[in-house]
């Protein structure tokens, strides 16, 4: 018995309908689209006003707000983590493994840590009814500029 050809669209979008099953949800096309941008480019740290500029760009129809629902629901099945670097600032960072990350203050860039490059000595114990799920580590930086070096 022969394998089904997979047409060139399909081919197109091989790899975000695999991972969007492999995280147990159902390939809309909108999920299908914000997936394909997200992650066949490597690791990146969006917001959602860039990846709706990023979508629209492309032609693409979809709302503020179902890109902000669909990071979430992608957030919430593991494919994406959001790093919070002040309130209502958020990033969605498509490397789920165990970093930290670098934040320029002074134009919003956000770049990883390797994991193993930052060591805590000890944690504050966690209260009785909860227990630890991640330690984030978010380093605050300037640019430094000719200005600041005198």
């Amino acid at each position: 018995m022969s394998k089904r050809r997979l047409d060139p669209r399909e081919r197109l979008y091989a790899d975000a309908l695999r991972r969007l099953k492999d995280a147990g949800l159902r390939p809309t096309r909108q999920r299908l689209a914000l997936s394909k941008l997200l992650f066949d480019g490597g690791d990146r740290h969006v917001t959602v006003e860039e990846l709706h500029r990023d979508v629209t760009g492309q032609g693409i129809k979809v709302s503020l707000t179902t890109i902000y629902n669909t990071l979430n629901q992608f957030t919430d099945s593991g494919l994406l983590r959001e790093v919070v670097v002040a309130p209502g600032r958020s990033y969605f960072d498509t490397n789920v493994e165990d970093h930290h990350h670098f934040f320029y203050e002074d134009d919003g860039a956000l770049q990883d840590i390797p994991g193993d490059q930052i060591a805590l000595a000890t944690l504050p114990a966690a209260p009785a009814d909860a227990e630890v799920a991640r330690v984030d580590v978010i380093v605050r930086l300037r640019r430094a500029n000719e200005n600041n070096s005198q």
